[in-house]
């Protein structure tokens, strides 16, 4: 009798794991999702349409998932304008700091396997940002500044949170982007020939511009987190994505170098000049050459490297959603995403919304303000990517378009109240 129960079980098991896995998954199945409404979904097409005409986008892509479903997927207008070149839905976009994301979980898989905890000095494992100073005084004129020194050390949450005194080259302060340009330090934005540990190290010495864990600021946190990954792993960046993220979720078109036979499948970049016209994005632009993805690199930023799709970035967040694991293959604990989607400031990082290990929170009156629930979690990239994934109404969506600066960037908001007021529950 024994025997047959054990039997019994082991067939139950064999038989539902299939239907456990697929729940996990993205499905796309054509099939209306009952708790959405496919009509109001077609606002969208009516929305971007008007934006594409008026020739204030060149190209778009949506993709919406509800309850592992894709709902809606298309791509709109051009990839390239010039040649009319259509936009497919699995064209591929440089997502620039929506690589935060997964760098933040790379550095969680390290702290599942005991490697470091969240409040230790990043110091322990590159001694050289040991007793950082902070900025006094700056002198614009000559870049000049002086220093007190840091109430503490820098930890591992400071650098999630971007709460840790670290600016940006190029897009932060002005003080915070002299000094750093004059010490030769990467934005992260584009192609560079450097050794990225080499250049943190220079990072290191450079003042901080506020006191560690005091505010939030945008900064270069991320690309050192992609080195201290290197440093602990011992792999490059993008080997350790590729083991440990890429390859167990099938993220396939995810690359800090797009294969020269993907190249064809890359949406171009547009900017806009003086009188608000889009124009294509030229080489020496903003010191970023737009072909930087299919340059042979090895300084992987983790702030802002990689390229990819639209769908492998929703089947991140899924896993995200998931509570850590897609298709059978567990990359974090539920545990550890609720951390990551939890705030852990005392303070908004805008005015209003949570921070949490690596992603902006909405709350409480976020989401009484616009049509986001509280809890969502999202972030966007550079040149016009953005993705938010709600856990209340189990969704993940992304809007990608490749235009930077962008007046009419309000077509992103727009499509998020039509997707949430598809929602019929």
């Amino acid at each position: 009798m024994k025997r047959i129960i054990i039997q019994y079980l082991l067939f139950i098991f064999v038989v539902a794991l299939p239907f456990v896995a697929g729940a996990q998954v993205i499905q796309i199945t054509g099939k209306a999702n009952p708790e959405v409404s496919t009509e109001r979904l077609k606002r969208i097409d009516t929305l971007v349409q008007d934006y594409l005409d008026k020739g204030w986008i060149k190209g778009i892509v949506t993709l919406v998932v509800k309850d592992n479903q894709v709902v809606q997927y298309k791509g709109y207008g051009y990839a390239d304008a010039e040649t009319k070149k259509p936009m497919e839905k699995d064209a591929i976009f440089r997502i620039m700091s929506q690589t935060k994301g997964i760098t933040s979980v790379g550095m969680m898989i390290l702290y599942e396997h005991g490697k470091f905890l969240l409040d230790e000095p990043i110091a322990d494992f590159i001694p050289e940002f040991r007793h950082p100073a902070v900025i006094d005084k700056f002198n614009a004129a000559d870049t000049t500044y002086t220093t007190v020194p840091a109430k503490r050390e820098i930890t591992f949450r400071d650098l999630l949170t971007h709460s840790s005194g670290i600016d940006y080259t190029d897009i932060g302060t002005k003080a915070g982007s002299a000094i750093y340009a004059k010490a030769h330090i990467p934005s992260g934005l584009g192609y560079f020939d450097a050794n990225l540990l080499d250049k943190m190290k220079i990072l290191a010495k450079q003042p901080l511009m506020f006191q560690p864990g005091e505010k939030w600021q945008y900064g270069l946190n991320s690309d050192l987190l992609g080195c201290l990954i290197e440093v602990i792993s011992g792999m490059s960046l993008d080997d350790f994505f590729a083991k440990n993220i890429f390859q167990p979720l099938g993220m396939k078109d995810t690359y800090f170098n797009v294969p020269a036979s993907k190249a064809g499948r890359m949406a171009t970049v547009y900017t806009e000049d003086s009188l608000q016209h889009v124009i294509k994005w030229n080489h020496t632009f903003r010191h970023i050459d737009p072909d930087y993805p299919l340059m042979k690199k090895h300084y992987f930023s983790g702030g802002a490297g990689l390229s990819g799709t639209a769908f492998d970035y929703a089947i991140f967040m899924q896993m995200l959603l998931n509570g850590g694991i897609y298709n059978g293959h567990r990359i974090l604990s539920p545990r550890t995403i609720q951390m990551m989607t939890s705030s852990q400031l005392d303070f908004p990082f805008n005015g209003i919304d949570n921070f949490g290990l690596g992603f902006g929170i909405a709350s409480a009156k976020s989401a009484a303000r616009t049509a986001r629930t509280e809890g969502t979690f999202s972030w966007g990239g550079y040149y016009g990517t953005s993705y938010f994934a709600d856990p209340n109404k189990h969704m993940v969506c992304l809007i990608m378009t490749q235009q930077s600066p962008n007046s009419h960037g309000d077509i992103i908001p727009k499509i998020e109240a039509i997707i949430y007021s598809s929602l019929l529950k």
